[in-house]
């Protein structure tokens, strides 16, 4: 979304905020269980907590709201694309590079034994977002998202193209049908519908303070357990709900999200979506350490979970400032200029 106020929602902002928690909090939970020093826990606490990982759903469906008034508003196809490549790659890229060059030095399991042809393979297979598609392994933990995010932009902008620039929607029914068809074969990716309904439709709800709120957050709830339990397409519906109420600017759900907090980690979600991962390794390999030599596992996940906030918190915030915003200001000018004979001040899609 662009940085124009004008165009600025602080709800969705807001709902960023909550996702990317909600993603964090999972992997506090996971990265130890995995790594062989969580205690033992409730087993509906421990499935509770897993369900956060479903706030990727909340990312599609900001991603189906914006693209096409983003679309239109660049009004050029291309650069559409260069601002969606200046604002996924640079982070990417970089932790892509940090991983496989650092992955194999401090004995990463992805890359136990491995030879150099499929690392090789898995470098250009993960940078190009194609592990899921080839049912190859996935080097960065929550990028596989990212492909998901790549097949709509192309394919709602080839669309776009053709229906609305070219008018033919004969050109645009194979493209539909191939995205109706990923939907059947990776449901998750329907909720880019909901924010494309709330795009093209005003469609609001607006309940305001407490109710509005709770209304909210049951809805929220409702579309986790829906996703979990039952099916993603039943999610659509409190998915569509939540949806309405963040839009509506005097519901009580939007001035929930409204709040600084959560606008801070909306602002930094991209970053920290991606970085946390790393920052939470060492503190992995820490924690293994430390049970191997008896330390009570309780304590252990408690320093991890505390430790880990902070840790990722700070790294989301450092590359947030230092690749989001300053790297951009630098890649931005010079690559509009060379691409497209343009120059003007960098201004950050969000």
């Amino acid at each position: 979304m662009s940085g124009d106020s004008k165009n600025f929602v602080p709800a969705i902002q807001g709902l960023r905020g909550v996702a990317a928690l909600s993603v964090l909090i999972v992997h506090l939970q996971d990265m130890p269980l995995l790594a062989g020093f969580l205690p033992s826990i409730w087993s509906w606490l421990e499935a509770t907590v897993n369900m956060g990982g479903h706030g990727v759903e909340l990312f599609f469906m900001i991603s189906g709201f914006l693209i096409p008034a983003s679309l239109v508003r660049h009004r050029s196809v291309g650069k559409f694309f260069l601002d969606r490549c200046l604002r996924i790659l640079p982070v990417f890229v970089i932790l892509h590079v940090i991983l496989f060059t650092l992955g194999p030095l401090v004995g990463y399991k992805f890359f136990k034994g491995i030879d150099l042809p499929t690392y090789l393979k898995l470098f250009f297979v993960n940078l190009a977002f194609l592990p899921d598609a080839l049912g190859l392994p996935i080097g960065q933990q929550n990028a596989w998202t990212l492909s998901y995010e790549w097949a709509f932009y192309i394919l709602f902008a080839v669309v776009f193209v053709m229906v609305v620039r070219w008018r033919s929607w004969l050109l645009a029914a194979p493209f539909i049908l191939l995205a109706l068809a990923g939907i059947a074969f990776r449901p998750i990716a329907a909720f880019f519908l909901v924010g494309l309904l709330f795009s093209f439709a005003d469609l609001r709800i607006r309940i305001a303070g407490w109710p509005g709120l709770l209304a909210g957050v049951l809805c929220g709830v409702a579309m986790y357990v829906s996703i979990e339990y039952l099916h993603p397409l039943v999610g659509l519906i409190p998915g569509a709900l939540l949806f309405g109420m963040v839009l509506a600017p005097d519901s009580g759900a939007a001035v929930a999200l409204s709040g600084k907090f959560l606008q801070f980690l909306g602002k930094v979600s991209y970053s920290l979506y991606l970085v946390h991962p790393f920052a939470l390794f060492p503190l992995q390999v820490t924690g293994v350490k430390l049970a191997a030599h008896g330390v009570n596992l309780w304590l252990l996940w408690a320093g991890f979970a505390g430790l880990g906030l902070v840790a990722a918190l700070i790294a989301g915030t450092v590359s947030y400032e230092l690749i989001e915003v300053r790297l951009r200001r630098l890649l931005d000018p010079a690559l509009r200029g060379l691409l497209f004979g343009v120059r003007r001040e960098a201004r950050y899609v969000a």
